[in-house]
């Protein structure tokens, strides 16, 4: 589990291609000299697990499902990704909860000065945005940061210049891409209010991508009444299941 909170900006030192998977190794920075094989580490808010380690270095395979729904595949050796090293149980929970697990990839459509703090706005498919909550949190290429506005196709976000200084949104232009980790507690609640028997039967087999979709419109009880065919719980709804 991470939070959120960049611990350093990396550089890729080689990228090795096999098939649909690949293999980073990326510059070991200062900080990160008790990292030990097997360990978390989130590059560029996707957590990859540490297969090699060498002088000032480490190695981690990234499978084919990642480099699908991350910005991974597009890294090339020089690259500049920001780095965190999985949450300690006695470190500071400066951000939020972080998986490294992401939702999907948004694009920067507008970047804008305010004073000294910049506004990123981020164009997302609606799959992402159904999570996304005003004031709520976002990871945006693993940084936990703070929904200022959101659209009816995008996000925004407005950071102070720390958080541009320590990380690589400083040098991100309109048109690149992030990944986009949604608040896992919000996932977690849609699940619980609209898992079934039968919900769970017509869900296996179906991709991530599908299960949302499919979700929305679907919200029965354990005797198999529905709570209306937009998925929305009602009081009657919340009464016949004992709340």
């Amino acid at each position: 589990m991470f939070t959120g909170i960049i611990e350093a900006v990396g550089t890729v030192q080689a990228v090795r291609k096999a098939g649909a998977s690949s293999a980073l190794t990326l510059e070991r920075p200062k900080g990160f000299d008790d990292l030990k094989l097997g360990d978390s580490v989130a590059v560029d808010g996707v957590c990859l697990t540490v297969s090699r380690l060498d002088a000032g270095s480490f190695t981690a395979d990234v499978m084919h499902e990642t480099l699908e729904r991350s910005s991974l595949g597009a890294l090339r050796r020089g690259s500049r990704v920001n780095l965190e090293r999985a949450l300690l149980a006695t470190g500071r929970f400066g951000g939020h909860i972080v998986s490294g697990h992401i939702d999907g990839r948004g694009i920067i459509t507008r970047i804008e000065q305010d004073d000294n703090a910049r506004w990123y706005t981020v164009e997302a498919d609606a799959s992402i945005l159904r999570y996304v909550v005003v004031k709520g949190s976002v990871a945006l290429d693993g940084i936990s940061l703070t929904v200022a506005k959101l659209g009816p196709r995008s996000l925004s976000v407005s950071i102070i210049p720390h958080t541009a200084k320590e990380t690589t949104l400083s040098s991100k232009r309109v048109g690149d891409t992030v990944n986009i980790e949604n608040d896992v507690i919000g996932k977690y609640v849609e699940r619980l209010l609209t898992f079934s028997e039968a919900t769970d039967k017509q869900l296996a087999g179906t991709t991530a991508a599908d299960t949302a979709a499919t979700t929305a419109g679907i919200a029965t009880d354990k005797a198999g009444s529905t709570a209306g065919s937009t998925g929305r719980i009602t009081a009657e709804f919340l009464t016949q299941n004992g709340f």
